[in-house]
């Protein structure tokens, strides 16, 4: 913990001392090893080590930081982590604390997806993941329950919900048109009937302040880096779009339509769609990387969110083993195994990158943007529609967890074959909502719990 100056600045006795760049990376470092729980336990524990502990931020601060990275595409918790790192050490102290939280995930990632597939057609690996696709069943249903219970606040969001799910399940509508259609009818319906869809849930205005070292930092004028300038924008796009996209744009020239432009392309485009977070955008990676390029088999894009579900960092890391099972399958002359880890380093460099290019670009401009009901109506309207996209993504799973055959319709819509009914799975399934809907029992428990049922169930049944 960083020392506390005693002088008295703004009726503060106990002022806190601004940390040093040594301190804050290291305090980054322990983010991210322990940064489990989704984003809601990952800004839980930057709250606790950052506002409560420390001090380094005032609570009204990070809440409004909070917001804002509400409205970006991408892992929210990540883009907060940029933030305060920005605020406190400028742009090398953004980078350090947006590769921090991503890195030991990451690698924890990598390993269990070469295990995965060097290993995971062995009866004991297929049972831990019966189990584990259970687990990860149970707690998408859980996700749909708890954002649904935020986000609907009247029959109007309720409606944009439903509207959602029809378009992506029935329909078979490109999620990034869900999330602008839903935001174009918050925004027009917060102009017909001012309050419909506005309203935050994220952060409270009413809680009361905390000052930091960066509020205090502020007051003294010493934070010159957040002022935007003339020339802010047009650098920072000069800068961040060619290291974003520049490697892709490479490979494309290279390698023309191989394997690499396709995950390039294709990640960089869901870096921009992202909003509602990994959940949200989990059914449109699943249709795209199982039936459009043909990357991964239905039940093995359940069990790579089974595998982000117990590594740190952001849940967005089960691109990363989307990237690298569709470079380990498509390898060419390389190893299998070198080529995966390629896929899994551009799978991460094009989704995390704009992470970066967010905060930087449009930090300096947050305060144009808070208070603004119409960008609020906005969001609340999208969250709405994430919430019927997670629906489907909840349905999607429970039809390749508990049924051995799926048969598409015509538009895409998916339709089980009801005698191809696995009772293992379905049995599991069970037992998992069971302890974490009724009993509350944690995620991570009741993921080793479901892999160790699943085990069990493979030795009583053979």
């Amino acid at each position: 913990m960083s020392a506390v100056a005693p002088a008295r600045e703004a009726g503060n006795l106990d002022a806190p001392a601004a940390p040093t760049f040594a301190e804050a990376v290291k305090v980054w470092a322990k983010i991210g090893l322990l940064s489990f729980g989704g984003p809601a336990g990952q800004i839980a524990l930057m709250h606790r080590e950052l506002v409560e502990e420390r001090r380094w931020i005032g609570e009204q601060r990070f809440l409004h930081a909070l917001n804002y990275c509400m409205l970006l595409p991408g892992p929210e918790a990540q883009q907060l982590a940029i933030y305060i790192g920005w605020l406190l050490h400028r742009t090398v102290g953004g980078l350090v604390a947006g590769i921090l939280f991503v890195v030991p995930g990451a690698l924890v990632m990598l390993v269990l997806s070469s295990l995965y597939m060097l290993y995971g057609d062995m009866p004991l690996v297929e049972a831990l993941f019966l189990g584990v696709k259970a687990a990860v069943l149970a707690i998408v249903i859980e996700a749909v329950i708890r954002i649904g219970r935020r986000a609907l606040k009247n029959p109007a969001m309720v409606l944009i919900a439903v509207a959602a799910f029809v378009a992506i399940y029935a329909l078979n509508v490109p999620f990034p048109l869900i999330i602008l259609l839903a935001g174009l009818t918050g925004w027009l319906g917060d102009r017909m009937v001012p309050g419909l869809f506005s309203g935050s849930a994220h952060g409270k205005g009413d809680v009361a302040d905390i000052k930091g070292a960066v509020d205090l930092m502020f007051e003294r004028g010493e934070l010159t880096h957040v002022k935007p300038t003339r020339w802010h924008a047009p650098r920072t796009i000069a800068i961040w779009l060619p290291i974003w996209l520049g490697p892709v744009l490479v490979i494309w020239w290279f390698t023309g339509a191989s394997v690499w432009t396709e995950i390039g392309r294709f990640f960089s485009l869901m870096a921009v769609v992202t909003f509602g977070g990994a959940y949200a955008v989990l059914a449109y990676v699943a249709q795209a990387a199982v039936q459009s390029f043909g990357w991964l088999a239905p039940g093995e894009m359940v069990d790579g969110l089974g595998l982000a579900e117990t590594t740190p960092g952001p849940l967005i890391l089960v691109l990363q083993f989307v990237g690298f099972i569709a470079a380990f399958r498509h390898a060419g002359s390389l190893n299998p195994l070198l080529a995966g880890s390629l896929g899994a380093l551009l799978t991460l460099w094009v989704t995390f990158t704009p992470c970066f290019f967010w905060i930087f670009l449009g930090a300096p401009y947050i305060e144009a943007l808070r208070g603004n009901r119409a960008l609020s109506a906005a969001l609340g309207a999208i969250t709405a529609a994430v919430v019927g996209v997670i629906m489907n993504l909840a349905l999607w799973f429970a039809l390749h967890v508990v049924f051995r055959e799926v048969h598409a319709l015509s538009l895409g819509m998916n339709v089980p074959v009801v005698s191809s009914i696995d009772w293992r799975a379905a049995l599991l399934s069970l037992a998992a909502m069971i302890a974490i809907l009724k009993l509350k029992i944690g995620m991570l428990p009741t993921l080793a719990g479901s892999a160790l049922a699943g085990v069990l169930l493979l030795a009583v049944s053979g």
